[in-house]
């Protein structure tokens, strides 16, 4: 089994903290690991990307051919849309639905949304209201994590729970417990 996944957002937005979580969980489980980064002007809030890849095969390139990736995992809507060349005819993007507007010539929220609409497999979810609810409002990355967890497939949700209680550790039990609620979120 394989999954090819691009995350994608701005920067400061979590893309690299969901691609730990998610790099964790693979590692734990034996799940062959290719990564490539791509953090663009992230400190100006630019565009951040990573390839994702897991296999229990050998993989023997870090970065997703075109029409081959099977989910888009997007901290911002415009982001999926830069990156829908990679995805697949059955391919996934779960994203949230609430732009950041950080270019002069963002596109028109109708003709933004009505593109993903139009696309046959499209998730979208508020995650900062979502993460605001959970009691962690800098948690929205990990609620973007906690709605695509089903889609991952090769790695399970609870899997993807024990590698984000192994990466916030460090940072005390209650950040553990805020972004488990935060993960949890997404699906209630």
């Amino acid at each position: 089994m394989k999954k090819d996944i691009i995350l994608c957002g701005v920067g400061g937005q979590g893309i690299l903290s969901i691609a730990t979580i998610i790099g964790e969980a693979a590692t734990k489980a034996g799940i062959n690991l290719k990564q490539a980064e791509v953090h663009g002007m992230s400190q100006r809030g630019g565009d951040v990307q990573s390839n994702l890849r897991l296999s229990t095969e050998t993989i023997y390139s870090d970065l997703i051919a075109l029409g081959s990736c099977d989910l888009i995992i997007s901290m911002e809507p415009m982001e999926s849309l830069r990156y829908l060349p990679y995805l697949s005819k059955d391919g996934v993007i779960v994203t949230s639905n609430k732009p950041f507007v950080n270019i002069p010539d963002y596109p028109k929220e109708e003709d933004l949304f009505g593109e993903l609409n139009a696309l046959p497999n499209v998730v979208q979810l508020d995650i900062e209201q979502v993460a605001k609810d959970a009691g962690n409002p800098r948690g929205a990355n990990v609620v973007l994590l906690g709605k695509a967890a089903k889609y991952l497939e090769i790695l399970t949700p609870q899997q993807l729970r024990e590698a984000i209680a192994t990466i916030f550790a460090r940072k005390g039990e209650a950040v553990v417990e805020a972004n488990l609620r935060a993960f949890d979120a997404a699906n209630s």
